[in-house]
């Protein structure tokens, strides 16, 4: 029988079940040591040093650099590790804009946090003013370095997740910077404005670039008619930034919550989805029964970030993409030639609102082809929070809201629609569309488990599954991440896989 392997940890003895590094050994143990780097998805970095350890002929290290081994006694809650941590906040804070009020990221900044968590209260250094300027040359993000601690998070989920690379560490010691090459904005190089790297950074560098003023300002002028469309997973997101548990759903809240905020009108994205199902199976029915391969595998076109990846690094895929529009633009599309007559508004006076989990979706509105006479098909672009902050900022109490329903027309939808809130869930629907449309007089026969393709369903980076649909056998793949896509398209060229159809989305996870 083994003996299991233990460390002791302030006193305790923690077994080792194969985790990474110490730093996870130690958060098992129910010990929040404070980082800033470290993402358990990206590489061990060990730049911030937060996570210092004392371990016994070893000295002081950072324990997400340091492999657990069997006998080590460690402590993390020393008078010279709080001395240390301490310090490190203070030199972080010396040389950071310390704007935190009007700030984006104000409370939900993680140096803002751990200085409250450890007490800092004053700054001994000199604060260090660089005046570098903000770049807010593109619809989605904003970066500002004068609020940049260097964790290098930003700069590994760009290069390491999403292959990409378009941020990287410039100059050395006190004048180091991290931001694209040669001190170009972001709109300047090949970023696809996926917005991964403003999900990893701690503090307020880089933060997503809001169009609060503009829905407030539409919505308080008495010319507008403001129409707002709702996405999937918003039903979701909204419930946990009013501290809800994960999976907590309720439509009718978000509806509600939108037109008390001022919003004439709310409709469902899940109606446009329906319509980008119909489309997009039939086009790919289409692409299969040609009989020739030269636009498989099809690739969906829903994730703006991932279609301007395919533009600007694979031009010579850009025939298999899907020629749907994706649900938000398809909304916008018909919002802006159908709507507006139906309720007698004039084109320049409806303005189109999409809610959306994607900051990308920011730069897909933005894009000159989604315009109609020189206006376009969605005006603005929220993300939940900045829904959540037009909620707070008119003291509304989300729990106390009214359940309102979508509108009609655009308030009714099939279960196709709802699962693209779910990674996986476009090729799902079209699977299933096919699956009805290739062999209509069958589908009532087929059992209901046939009819969830939990193949594609998942986390993964990289799903593969071959599927039966009436007989066809298709294959597919669903890449989770930039950095996934990249492998499947690798597999295609190599000869290593031969698919049908590919959905990919821009975000791990779908």
């Amino acid at each position: 029988m083994s003996v299991q392997q233990t460390v002791v940890i302030d006193g305790l003895s923690v077994p080792i079940e194969g985790e990474r590094n110490l730093l996870e050994l130690v958060r098992k143990a129910g010990i929040d040591l404070p980082t800033f780097c470290y993402h358990s998805e990206l590489s061990v970095y060990g730049a911030c040093r937060m996570c210092v350890v004392e371990i016994d002929k070893m000295g002081i290290v950072a324990s997400c650099t340091v492999q657990p081994q069997p006998g080590m006694v460690v402590r993390t809650n020393t008078e010279q590790l709080r001395v240390i941590r301490r310090t490190i906040l203070e030199l972080l804070l010396a040389n950071h804009d310390r704007d935190c009020t009007t700030c984006d990221k104000n409370g939900a900044c993680k140096l803002q946090e751990l200085a409250r968590r450890f007490g800092v209260q004053d700054v001994r250094f000199g604060q260090e003013d660089a005046g570098l300027p903000i770049d807010r040359s593109t619809p989605a993000l904003v970066r500002d370095p004068n609020k940049c601690i260097l964790c290098g998070d930003c700069v590994r989920v760009c290069g390491e997740v999403q292959r990409i690379g378009v941020l990287d560490f410039a100059y050395r010691g006190s004048e180091a910077t991290v931001g694209p090459a040669f001190g170009k904005c972001l709109a300047d190089v090949d970023c696809v404005q996926c917005g991964q790297c403003a999900s990893v950074c701690p503090t307020g560098a880089i933060t997503i670039h809001s169009d609060v003023d503009r829905v407030w300002k539409a919505i308080h002028d008495p010319k507008m008619k403001v129409v707002a469309q709702v996405a999937p997973a918003i039903r979701v997101a909204l419930g946990e930034e009013f501290g809800h548990e994960p999976g907590w759903a309720a439509p009718g809240k978000v509806v509600g919550a939108l037109k008390s905020i001022g919003v004439d009108m709310v409709f469902d994205t899940c109606f446009t989805a329906d319509l980008t199902v119909v489309e997009e199976t039939a086009e790919f029915l289409e692409r299969l029964s040609s009989g020739s391969r030269e636009r498989l595998p099809q690739f969906t076109s829903c994730c703006p970030a991932w279609v301007k990846y395919v533009e600007q690094y694979h031009p010579n895929y850009l025939a298999n993409l899907s020629s749907c529009k994706s649900p938000q633009q398809m909304f916008g599309a018909v919002a802006r030639r159908f709507l507006g007559r139906e309720l007698g508004v004039e084109p320049e006076n409806l303005y189109v609102v999409s809610v959306m989990p994607c900051t990308a979706k920011k730069f897909e509105a933005a894009r000159e082809e989604f315009a109609s006479d020189g206006r376009p098909d969605v005006d603005a672009v929220l993300t939940t929070q900045e829904l959540a902050r037009m909620i707070r900022e008119t003291g509304i109490d989300f729990d106390k809201l009214p359940i309102a329903p979508f509108d009609l027309p655009f308030g009714v939808s099939t279960g196709a629609g709802m699962i693209f809130g779910n990674s996986g869930g476009v090729a799902e629907a079209v699977l299933r569309a096919a699956a009805e449309l290739l062999a209509p007089e069958k589908t009532s026969e087929i059992p209901r488990s046939r009819l969830v393709f939990e193949e594609v369903r998942g986390l993964d980076g990289v799903k593969e599954a071959t599927v039966n649909i009436a007989g066809n056998e298709v294959r597919l793949a669903v890449a989770n991440s930039l950095g996934a896509a990249a492998e499947v398209l690798r597999r295609i060229e190599s000869g290593e896989a031969v698919y049908d159809i590919v959905e990919v989305m821009s975000c791990p996870g779908g």
